[in-house]
């Protein structure tokens, strides 16, 4: 059964998170050089096997006694929450393209780059924080990929509007805000639980 306030939740948090990230910007250059659905065919499967790896090893840590899953993952929220803070903001890297347009080449080359950039990222960090978090484990998985997709899509697909229209600050110091929020609600539970 999948809660629908979790998903939510999670949907949120992954998605604000996601936003200011380099990843979403190298997403918006190969959409603009490449066929879209091809783009978002390869960032999509990698942002699906990322998330996988992040709710099997947040759902490890439901094996811990509760108290310290609150704990360390208050800790981990708080981390977040400030790594989002302090994060400078780095022009994206240049993509090397790939020779043809073929499905297989456009598709492969947005795998590899997301599979690549957001390997330990902060995102795949702060889902496996929810999946031990929530202990709902396909609630968890479904808020995050569709978080990680939407941005993704956003990036391939309309990204330069985006950015012009709300401050990658502004958008930084809300997801930063959610997961200080998380952190502490977390930590009151392992205090007070």
């Amino acid at each position: 059964m999948i809660s629908i306030t979790v998903t939510a939740l999670v949907f949120g948090v992954i998605f604000l998170a996601e936003l200011p990230d380099k990843t979403a910007l190298a997403g918006l250059v190969l959409g603009t050089r490449y066929r879209a659905s091809y783009v978002f065919a390869g960032v999509a499967a990698a942002f699906l096997l990322h998330v996988v790896l992040a709710v099997a090893a947040g759902s490890a840590l439901t094996l811990l006694p509760q108290r310290l899953v609150h704990a360390l993952t208050g800790v981990l929220f708080l981390g977040g929450a400030a790594t989002l803070l302090l994060k400078k903001h780095e022009d994206d890297e240049a993509i090397r393209p790939p020779a043809d347009q073929s499905f297989w080449k456009v598709a492969g080359t947005g795998f590899m780059l997301i599979l690549v950039a957001e390997f330990g990222d902060l995102t795949q960090i702060m889902t496996a924080n929810l999946a031990a978090r929530y202990d709902d484990p396909i609630s968890v998985a479904v808020g995050a990929v569709l978080g990680l997709w939407a941005v993704a899509g956003l990036g391939i697909v309309g990204g330069k509007a985006l950015m012009r229209r709300v401050p990658l600050k502004l958008i930084t110091r809300i997801a930063a805000l959610l997961m200080l929020a998380l952190g502490v609600w977390s930590l009151y539970e392992a205090v007070a639980g």
